[in-house]
């Protein structure tokens, strides 16, 4: 049985270190457009928000390492995708107004941001102020 628990741990180390090889893509795509929002709510998003939606993600050292190299890049594809706060001059109307109802939602329900990114980005935690500037502001708009 030892034997058999030592080829298994052999076999995972040689997996992780193989997939330090493997690319994943980090980058900042170069546009940026002017997000508008009063000061408060702006100095809000940027710092609880903008890592994973908008074009300007600071990737932490820890976003070189597999497997949380491809967690992380799924993470930010996937938040730019729901919206993305550097290209929210480009959505037309409808759009705004339907992202606008989606972030009421996400920030009253406490879904954003994620439980599993706080323990790292403490700053990213919403106060109850943070969170009633920005219900307020998204509902304004």
């Amino acid at each position: 049985m030892k034997k058999w628990l030592k080829r298994i741990g052999a076999g995972l180390i040689v997996l992780l270190i193989i997939l330090q090889f493997l690319p994943v893509e980090q980058g900042n795509p170069a546009e940026r457009g002017k997000f508008r929002a009063p000061a408060d709510v702006e100095a809000v998003l940027r710092r609880a928000c903008y890592d994973c939606h908008s074009n300007e993600t600071v990737w932490p050292w820890y976003s070189k390492i597999a497997p949380l190299s491809f967690l992380l890049a799924n993470d930010v594809k996937e938040g730019r995708r729901e919206v993305n706060f550097s290209t929210w001059e480009t959505y037309n109307d409808q759009r705004r107004a339907r992202k606008l109802k989606e972030i009421v939602k996400e920030v009253q329900s406490g879904e954003m941001p994620p439980w599993y990114y706080l323990p790292l980005h403490p700053d990213a935690k919403l106060s109850p102020t943070d969170r009633q500037a920005i219900i307020s502001w998204a509902k304004q708009n």
